[in-house]
């Protein structure tokens, strides 16, 4: 329905330049590199701008030659928007002009964030991170050079991949180097950070940035192994982890000694580390920088946007395993990675500004592919047989907040909160059909007496004897087509600040790698069947089955001052 193409600003200028003959640096020994040999292309370009934060000769001594070459790609992506829009009555395809400003420190901690503007009024330029010195460079350049030079401009700046973040993308926005500083987070920066972040990547073709149950605090929730890499930067996955690349070009820029040193993610990477410390940052500083809407996407770089079913998996290309002219044989893309996920936005109609307008006040939810219906509203006095009723939708909007929302204060002392929560299956298609509901569980958060707590709790549905056969990716068992409960919080306390949102949970199924692996008759008991490029069908780490999800936006309670 709606989409964004997020290019790095910060090569826009070298790719085109590279790749079209007759431009300045065509000729230049980077260029070549990377058009006969792309693997390099990390080290040549990627790792020298985003780490180093220079760029090559060919650029100008100011590097004035791919600005203005940038400038003109820049106008090309803005051209294509715009084409793609349909303006019509039917309202059957949204495009909007955006970018990722591809922040990195240290040895890859990534603070990437895609920039999506609402409209055709954008900025002159699409800022990269080599000109920036800090997120609170990118808050300064959109509030001057499209909030006050370009009436009618706006956008949203969506954090993405904190999974591989170093630990990094909730500390403070006027990070530059791989070193904190000293100072405190402030209300200012709390509230610039609150007012261009108001979605959050939660998912993506490179792993998930929910929670992760390898880590103590969340180890008693099962669901936290969904989609998880092993190593907490790219950096670190450099450095020939599982599933990794050879680390070899990178001696060709820095000694070994100075490779980063893999490592797992640690709970400051997740969603759930940052909606806690929101919480924390409201009750001392009066302002929550972390109140995030939440979205998935595939981060395709294949040009196949919304293309997440696990089902026939081409492979995103990215960080993983890319091809020019034909498919490499075997699995194409590395284990670790996914079809990623979609976004989905509750609008009037599907339009640029119905669907910004949802962006802002983060009337959003993620799935992980697959698209299951997801209602979730909160409010004071619902009905507990609102489930039943066929205006439940209508209900839920007039006697609370949907989600992304803030509750109201409570009417009476002794109130409790009381939540819509419904699901409907993915009915699927055909060829692609749909899987049915095992469980809704709502995710609580609240700080309360100085500490930070979380809980878990099943609402609807729940375990049942749904399975999936590996050797054919038949599934069978129970589930449902719908969930739905109201569900009151009678552990409610007013005086503390808290957030709730819902994971939705599908019946297993076969994972993209296990059900390319069985198409190719594939059995790990039978060498013979193991051919050229399906080796990783029977490794170790070949996680066969997953569990298809969505996440609701959370919805917030703030205590009268």
């Amino acid at each position: 329905d709606f989409t964004a193409v997020t290019d790095h600003s910060e090569f826009m200028a070298e790719m085109r330049m590279c790749n079209t003959e007759g431009l300045p640096g065509y000729w230049h020994p980077v260029c070549i590199t990377h058009r006969v040999f792309p693997q390099f292309t990390f080290a040549t370009l990627a790792a020298y701008g985003l780490q180093g934060k220079n760029r090559w000769g060919f650029c100008g001594d100011d590097g004035e030659v791919c600005f203005a070459q940038a400038a003109d790609t820049w106008r090309d992506i803005q051209r294509a928007a715009e084409d793609a829009y349909d303006r019509s009555g039917d309202c059957s395809f949204t495009s909007f002009a955006a970018y990722e400003w591809t922040g990195t420190v240290g040895s890859g901690q990534n603070l990437h964030h895609n920039v999506v503007f609402k409209n055709h009024q954008v900025p002159d330029r699409a800022l990269s991170w080599i000109e920036s010195t800090s997120q609170v460079t990118l808050w300064d350049y959109l509030d001057k050079e499209c909030l006050e030079d370009k009436p009618g401009c706006d956008a949203v700046v969506i954090p993405h991949n904190s999974n591989l973040s170093g630990g990094l993308m909730f500390e403070t926005a006027r990070l530059s180097t791989a070193q904190v500083p000293a100072e405190p987070v402030t209300a200012e920066e709390a509230t610039r950070r609150a007012r261009w972040n108001t979605l959050f990547e939660v998912m993506q073709h490179k792993g998930s940035s929910e929670c992760d149950n390898r880590l103590p605090t969340w180890s008693e929730d099962e669901y936290c192994d969904f989609e998880k890499l092993e190593y907490d930067s790219f950096g670190g996955k450099n450095t020939g982890t599982p599933g990794g690349i050879d680390a070899k070009w990178l001696t060709l820029l820095v000694d070994d000694e100075d490779l980063p040193q893999t490592k797992r993610p640690d709970a400051s990477n997740f969603l759930r580390y940052a909606l806690k410390k929101g919480l924390q940052q409201q009750a001392e500083l009066g302002v929550n920088s972390f109140k995030y809407g939440l979205i998935s996407a595939t981060d395709t770089h294949i040009a196949a946007p919304g293309l997440a079913m696990e089902k026939n998996h081409p492979g995103h290309g990215g960080a993983g395993m890319g091809s020019r002219d034909e498919l490499p044989k075997g699995l194409p893309d590395e284990l670790e990675y996914g079809p990623g996920g979609l976004a989905v936005l509750y609008a009037e109609e599907n339009t640029r500004d119905s669907l910004f307008a949802a962006m802002q006040r983060r009337e959003a939810y993620a799935t992980s592919g697959t698209r299951p219906v997801l209602r979730f509203f909160g409010g004071w006095d619902y009905a507990k047989d609102t489930c039943a009723a066929s205006d439940m939708v209508a209900r839920g909007y007039a006697g609370g907040v949907p989600m992304g929302g803030d509750l109201p204060a409570p009417s009476t002392a002794d109130a409790k909160p009381h939540f819509i929560v419904s699901a409907m299956a993915d009915n699927g298609t055909a060829a692609y059909p749909g899987n049915p509901l095992q469980r809704i569980q709502l995710i609580k958060g609240w700080y309360e007496g100085g500490e930070l707590h979380e809980q878990v709790m099943d609402v609807a549905g729940g375990d049942n004897d749904a399975s999936v056969d590996i050797n054919t990716c038949a599934t069978s068992g129970a589930g449902h087509a719908q969930l739905c409960t109201v569900w009151q919080d009678n552990d409610f306390n007013p005086q503390a600040q808290a957030f709730y949102y819902t994971r939705v949970l599908e019946n297993p199924s076969c994972r993209w790698s296990q059900q390319i692996c069985v198409n190719a008759g594939v059995r790990c008991d039978d060498p013979a069947t193991i051919t050229e490029g399906m080796e990783n069908c029977c490794s170790e780490g070949h996680q066969k089955v997953i569990q298809e999800r969505a996440w609701s936006s959370p919805i917030w309670f703030t205590p009268a001052s």
